[in-house]
This record gives structure tokens, C-alpha cells and sequence, in this order.
């Protein structure tokens, strides 16, 4: 099958376009570059520079034909998206609309939609949050991914264009970029390993679901031949705190540092996590990384990729 991989030259995505070439597929990568690296960039993959939102797009679909797009290009950061809603919008919502367009236009057979679960819910009424909970989101980017999925739903109604979207939990592991405002484990770790001292927002205690990025791509591939116009969690179930995350990445790497709080930060939610049971009985996928496990492999692949 051939299939385009949007933003995969980023942390999630690269990884996604390894196993599915591991497979046997044939992939094309759509990346500007903005927050991608080119080292991400598998080798057997087609790579073109262009941004979603540019009309360049369309010549790609045009030669290249994919079967199935893997859509995982977006603006990541949700406190950017508080500070520059516009951006946030442009990305996330008219550049999957300009996506779409070209899915419709070159008879695309299914698209999978990198939503977010911790982002579309808001402030969580029941824990784990199932699928059906109430759809809340409390920042710009969470606004974007769930208008995402509806655009979704208004491509199947009219044009017959299958999808599935993912609701991710908080994704972590190798490749995730330590330098920007979202990943914290990512910027935990590498600021541990590098003898600086990290900062917590606020006093700590707000929890999210963290589930390892190879889990993350055992996840889109459980669901290219069984989901089918529906949205599935990817979680663990689990919650852990900032605190805790924290103390673990200490532990991990040895470093010899002190528990420092900053000021909270607007847009953030108290309480995250996913129930995973849906995607578990219909597609047959559960986590097998446990955070402790998972953390070792992240701290070990910044100790050996210094950034």
C-alpha cells in the first residue's frame, strides 16, 4: 500500500514511517520542517518539504496517488495555541481542510487522524475518560483537533472518505524535542542529563496519561485495516503527576537536583487520562510499555543523542 505520512519527519510520525516501512510499505513523507527533523527522515521513505496549508499539496497527491494518509502535521503545543490562536487554526484546521481536499480530489481511501484525548475532553467529569465523555476542550489546540474530527465526519457523510481518529494520550519517548514548551519528559530528561535544573509548573499535581510512542505506533497500525469511521483512545488508563514524573526522571538519571515550582500556565488541565478499552476489544491493541520502562528508553536515547 502506498501512504502519506504528514509530518513525518516529527517525533511521532518517524516513527510511525519506520514500522510501516518495516512492513512493507510504500511511504511518502509531507513535512515543512518547522518542527520536524530531516534526521528523522527514513531513507526508503519519498520526502517533500511542503507545509499543509501550502497549494503545492495538491501536486504531490496528483503524482504520487496514496491509498491511505497518516496525519500527524499539526502545532503541537497547546500554551502556543493560548498565545496565538490564529497560527493554531491556520495549522490545524485549514491546513486539514486543504489535506481533505486533496484526499477527495486523488480518491484517498482512509485517512488517520493524530487527534488528542487529554486535549478534547477539558476538565475530565469521570476517570479514565471513555470515548463518550463530554466533548470540552479548554484550549485553542484542543478546539482545532476536535474540529479536526469533524471535518472528518463531514468527509465520510459526503464523500464517502474513511478515517479514524486517534485520541492520544501524552506521548513520549525518542525523537521528541526536548527544546520546545510541550513534551515534558522530553525536557525533564534532557535538562536532568545536561546538569540544569528543570521547573515545574505550578505546584505539581496535575496528572496526565503517558503512553510510550512504540505503543503509539502499534496503535495505527492495529487500526489502518480494522477501525473504521470511529475514534478510539490511546492511553494507558494510568495517571502519573508532574511530581512523580519528576522524581522518576531523577532517579533515573542520577541527577543532584532540588523539586522547583514556577507559576501555573493557563490552558493547562488539572487531571488527564484515557480508558483505552474500546480500541483494546475492537482492534485488539493495549500499552506494553510501562513508565517505568519506557522512561529508561527515552533518558537512554537523549544520554546517547545529545541535542
Amino acid at each position: 500500500m502506498k501512504i502519506l505520512v504528514t509530518g513525518g519527519a516529527g517525533f511521532i510520525g518517524s516513527h510511525i514511517v519506520d514500522r510501516l516501512i518495516e512492513e512493507g510499505h510504500e511511504v511518502v513523507v509531507v513535512d515543512s520542517l518547522v518542527a520536524g527533523k530531516k534526521r528523522n527522515i527514513n531513507k526508503k521513505a519519498g520526502f517533500y518539504k511542503v507545509d499543509i496549508c501550502s497549494s503545492k499539496l495538491e501536486k504531490i497527491f496528483k503524482k504520487e496517488k496514496p491509498d491511505l494518509v497518516n496525519h500527524h502535521a499539526a502545532q503541537i503545543d497547546v500554551r502556543k495555541s493560548v498565545s496565538d490562536p490564529v497560527y493554531d487554526a491556520e495549522v490545524n484546521i485549514l491546513g486539514m481542510i486543504n489535506l481533505l481536499e486533496c484526499c477527495i480530489k486523488y480518491s484517498v481511501r482512509k485517512v488517520i487522524f493524530a487527534s488528542s484525548g487529554g486535549a478534547i475532553y477539558g476538565e475530565q467529569e469521570s476517570f479514565p475518560a471513555t470515548e463518550n465523555h463530554p466533548l470540552r476542550p479548554v484550549s485553542p489546540y484542543g478546539i482545532g483537533k476536535l474540529t479536526g474530527e469533524k471535518y472528518l465526519y463531514y468527509y465520510k457523510i459526503n464523500y464517502g472518505l474513511d478515517y479514524v481518529n486517534l485520541r492520544y494520550a501524552n506521548v513520549y519517548g525518542p525523537r521528541q524535542d526536548p527544546f520546545g514548551e510541550a513534551g515534558v519528559v522530553a525536557i525533564f530528561a534532557n535538562k536532568l542529563l545536561n546538569g540544569e535544573q528543570p521547573v515545574i509548573n505550578g505546584n505539581g499535581n496535575q496528572t496526565r496519561d503517558y503512553v510510550f510512542v512504540e505503543d503509539v505506533v502499534e496503535a495505527n497500525m492495529a487500526v489502518m485495516q480494522k477501525g473504521t469511521a470511529d475514534a478510539y483512545n490511546v492511553g494507558t488508563g494510568r495517571e502519573a503527576s508532574v511530581n512523580e514524573l519528576f522524581r522518576h526522571l531523577v532517579d533515573i538519571t542520577g541527577a543532584n537536583v532540588k523539586e522547583i515550582h514556577g507559576p501555573e500556565k493557563k490552558g493547562e488541565q488539572l487531571r488527564s487520562v484515557l480508558d483505552y478499552g474500546k480500541i483494546s476489544k475492537e482492534c485488539e491493541w493495549e500499552p506494553r510499555v510501562s513508565i517505568e520502562e519506557g522512561l529508561k528508553k527515552a533518558v537512554n536515547y537523549f544520554k546517547n543523542n545529545k541535542l
